[in-house]
């Protein structure tokens, strides 16, 4: 089956807004999305440094591995799945989370994207996480 990958850059809104992006962002909605039928892995980073002299968009960036026949369905089926309050036992806590702190989400999407894996090649430094 096909492989994709949904990227996301995001930020807080703010500095006020960093420890709610972290509980919402970072604590839940990583997790609470991988739940999603066909989600495979979810993953955040934080930058810690630049490389070379370029710019980066972003300074938090997302990894979504999903298996779906294409990125079409992928993104139907995370749209209705995100549209169901019940999908999963931790879903409704994620919910209420995002009401608590105001009912829109704490951060701006810089970017987000499908991409189709082509190919993956592991390194000497793989260990495995």
């Amino acid at each position: 089956m096909p492989q994709f990958m949904l990227i996301g850059l995001c930020e807080p809104l703010s500095a006020e807004d960093q420890a709610a992006f972290d509980e919402w962002f970072i604590d839940q909605h990583i997790e609470d999305t991988t739940h999603c039928p066909n989600f495979v892995r979810g993953r955040v980073f934080k930058l810690s440094g630049p490389h070379l002299d370029i710019e980066t968009p972003s300074r938090y960036i997302s990894f979504y591995e999903v298996e779906a026949d294409s990125y079409e369905e992928a993104e139907r089926v995370l749209n209705e799945w995100q549209a169901d309050e019940n999908a999963w036992p931790g879903r409704m806590r994620h919910l209420e989370t995002m009401q608590r702190l105001g009912g829109d989400i704490p951060m701006n999407i810089r970017g987000a994207g499908w991409y189709e894996l082509l190919g993956s090649f592991d390194g000497p430094g793989r260990s495995g996480g």
